[in-house]
């Protein structure tokens, strides 16, 4: 497999603007290895808890990004008692990992939440009205009940939906090449982020 060329992997600047571009193309591009996320969040009694979800936004301008949730999953009773929240994203193509830190803010009943449910698929919205909840024990594998794809059906699953937007405070960036790897953290300051290469 041939490399992508590198043309702005020495200059820090260039590297905290291709960090939200592949962010940003990771919302809208399902084959990116950005679309999907590793999160992490803080579990009852300290311990680290580990997903996998869909980017679902994107604001450079903020630092922030978005992803879509059952408000019933354990993971939201966890960033309702601690939002502090990362996140890991990895392409092997593109041979760049990306890892960022900040704080989670639930929306349920409010113009995020609302955009956000409106911006979903049918089939996404579908899963929110699965009964039990996530995460319920059940006797079989297959004894849970799926909504039909009607619009009342579905349309009872936004009880359930929910979105969480991340505001970052710190993110790291890693680009794995065998003729140098490249390695710089950014750190959130009061006039935007501060870079700083480290030694991969």
């Amino acid at each position: 497999m041939i490399e992508p060329k590198i043309v702005f992997y020495n200059d820090i600047n260039e590297a905290f603007l291709e960090t939200w571009r592949l962010l940003s193309q990771g919302v809208i591009d399902r084959k990116s290895g950005f679309h999907h996320a590793t999160v992490a969040s803080i579990g009852e009694g300290g311990q680290p808890r580990l997903r996998t979800v869909i980017l679902r936004g994107c604001e450079p301008q903020n630092w922030a990004l978005r992803f879509h949730t059952d408000l019933r999953s354990k993971k939201i009773a966890e960033l309702r008692a601690d939002p502090r929240v990362s996140l890991q994203f990895y392409d092997p193509q593109q041979k760049i990992q990306i890892r960022l830190e900040g704080k989670a803010t639930v929306h349920t009943d409010d113009a995020v939440a609302d955009a956000a449910w409106a911006g979903s698929r049918v089939f996404s919205r579908q899963c929110y009205g699965i009964m039990p909840g996530p995460g319920t024990t059940i006797l079989d594998a297959g004894d849970y009940h799926w909504p039909q794809q009607t619009d009342e059906a579905t349309a009872e699953g936004r009880a359930n939906f929910c979105a969480v937007s991340v505001s970052a405070t710190n993110f790291e960036w890693l680009y794995l090449a065998s003729g140098g790897h490249r390695r710089a953290s950014f750190k959130r300051t009061a006039d935007g982020f501060q870079g700083e290469w480290l030694a991969p």
